[in-house]
């Protein structure tokens, strides 16, 4: 029986990558994110792998609506994926200086909404395990960074908080992180790589089945992998 996915940020970049590569492999594949181009040919290609969830998981109600849907086609899932760098949420017209705080912001309210809605499914799955993929931009710490990370205010904590309470319903958790800053994970600096959504989407699920605790990703180029919105052009 062909394991069942939910894929966050899906739009575009590693979000659409994961998605690419996980049809591939024979998954069943939920993607919630901004509507593609992409996205859509790939449903027309894959009508039952691919189930295409509309709504912004930002918002509570919309990210239920979207756990209801899965809870009707599907009752459980294996694998949550949360592709926690994804600009999927931003509205384009959003000043250039606040992007890299809406970024984190709307990351932050997204991983949280999921988790809430996807804990119930997950439990219903088979091995059942959760990827969350951090940028360097969404990985910073919102509001004073000189005070301690909590979940309120690190995308980081939102997991880390959550370890014990899945370990305890059988669900293993990995993190995918850059280096931080202030506790890093490794003594050794990780030097940056030039990775393309399609390389990185490939090593991640290479690594999927190992369900390390916490991994290391330094990307090079961050737009590759969860490229910004596009600006609307001013008028001359």
């Amino acid at each position: 029986m062909a394991r069942k996915v939910w894929v966050t940020g899906a739009g575009s970049g590693l979000g659409l990558a994961l998605v690419q590569q996980l049809l591939a492999q024979g998954w069943k594949v939920a993607a919630s994110g901004r509507a593609s181009t992409e996205l859509q040919g790939l449903s027309q290609l894959n009508p039952q792998q691919l189930l295409l969830l509309d709504g912004n998981l930002t918002d509570a109600a919309q990210a239920a609506q979207a756990s209801q849907r899965l809870q009707a086609q599907w009752g459980a899932l294996d694998c949550l994926l949360v592709n926690a760098g994804t600009c999927d949420y931003l509205d384009a017209s959003i000043p250039p200086t606040a992007i890299f705080e809406a970024i984190a912001s709307s990351n932050l309210s997204a991983s949280v909404h999921c988790l809430h809605n996807a804990l119930p499914l997950l439990e219903n799955g088979q091995s059942p395990q959760i990827m969350a993929v951090l940028s360097r931009y969404s990985a910073l710490q919102l509001y004073e960074p000189s005070q301690p990370a909590t979940p309120d205010n690190s995308l980081a904590e939102v997991f880390r908080s959550e370890c014990q309470h899945l370990a305890s319903k059988g669900i293993d958790l990995t993190l995918v992180a850059p280096q931080a800053l202030k506790v890093p994970l490794v003594a050794t600096q990780v030097m940056p790589q030039e990775w393309t959504a399609e390389s990185a989407a490939d090593v991640l699920l290479q690594r999927l089945p190992e369900r390390a605790p916490e991994l290391l990703l330094e990307a090079l180029n961050l737009n590759s992998l969860w490229p910004l919105p596009e600006q609307p052009s001013s008028s001359v």
